[in-house]
């Protein structure tokens, strides 16, 4: 919580170059007149920040400057911004520090759209003080496995019936789900774990969330939906060169349902059925390799031979006391 005030501090200094009094910068991050001394105290370790006449600034400096829009791109970002303020159903504080950051970009070459963009940063600050804290919680949290690639473990409201769900899932992407009321909801679209479905979870029915030391691969070029009324799969996944020998043919049933393409099973040299193909990197692909058992066996590629050794080493450590 204090880094949060402090960053927050920093970006309303950035922000107003003339500097501020303390009991503003107090009112705009909604705490006691008396703490902003201390967060000043512990700024000043980070950054250049001086007192003058009552007024708290920041010393200007040119590594602090970003890269600089046009007077157009400056417009098109204002007209965009003020789209989210109005459109969006549940404000985001981080929205208002990112805007308040080109605002303050912006505040030498276009001071006109500066302001107008620091008021409606200011109108999405109100307006997230308002937002249920839990769904700026889910959404920080998703954000978060998204980019370091983490499962998530999540409670939410299964919207039909209000019925409280568990799931892990992996995230492939966060963005505004059109309904046919005109509504537009946040939503997160991935892959629920250990099967090949994809699911899309408004962010607003998340009650809990948590990052789960498991990773996932977000497929290349991915289209995450198959085509109404078709029973095209999704495509573009990001495949694997499998090699595997195969000691009981019947074992293939159990990548019926993993993606894959190019199958070709043959008999090599010593007579051994060996099958090549392009399968899908996920954790239902070594799901389904475990469920063979001895039947299979991955020839190539040796790094996937090893990635499937280290997995089989941590279901051991489970069992290490009873073995």
């Amino acid at each position: 919580m204090k880094a949060e005030r402090l960053m927050q501090l920093e970006l309303l200094l950035l922000s107003h170059p003339e500097g501020m009094r303390r009991a503003e910068i107090a009112r705009r991050l909604g705490v006691h007149r008396s703490t902003i001394g201390r967060y000043v105290e512990e700024l000043k370790k980070h950054m250049d920040i001086y007192e003058d006449g009552f007024i708290i600034k920041l010393t200007a400096r040119e590594d602090m400057d970003m890269m600089k829009l046009s007077v157009y791109e400056s417009l098109a970002f204002n007209l965009s911004a003020e789209l989210l303020a109005s459109h969006v159903e549940f404000q985001n504080p981080h929205l208002a520090s990112g805007l308040r950051k080109i605002a303050g970009n912006m505040r030498t070459y276009a001071p006109t759209m500066s302001e107008n963009l620091d008021a409606v940063a200011e109108a999405i600050e109100v307006g997230a003080k308002r937002t249920n804290p839990k769904f700026i919680k889910a959404l920080e949290v998703l954000t978060d496995s998204w980019v370091s690639g983490k499962i998530v473990r999540m409670k939410h409201r299964k919207a039909a019936d209000d019925e409280i769900l568990e799931t892990e899932f992996a995230p492939y992407f966060i963005g505004f789900r059109e309904e046919g009321s005109g509504r537009r909801p946040m939503s997160v679209t991935g892959r629920l774990r250990h099967t090949s479905e994809i699911a899309t979870i408004d962010i607003h029915d998340i009650l809990e969330a948590e990052i789960l030391d498991e990773v996932y691969t977000i497929p290349d070029n991915l289209r995450p939906f198959r085509k109404p009324d078709t029973n095209e799969r999704y495509g573009g996944i990001d495949l694997i060169p499998l090699k595997l020998r195969l000691n009981e043919r019947s074992a293939l049933n159990s990548f019926s349902m993993i993606y894959r393409e190019a199958l070709n099973v043959y008999k090599d040299e010593k007579d051994e059925l060996i099958c090549e193909m392009q399968a899908e990197n996920s954790i239902e692909l070594l799901l389904r390799i475990v469920q063979s058992g001895n039947a299979i066996e991955i020839l190539e590629p040796l790094s996937y031979r090893k990635k499937f050794i280290r997995e089989l080493e941590k279901i051991l450590l489970i069992y290490k006391d009873t073995v």
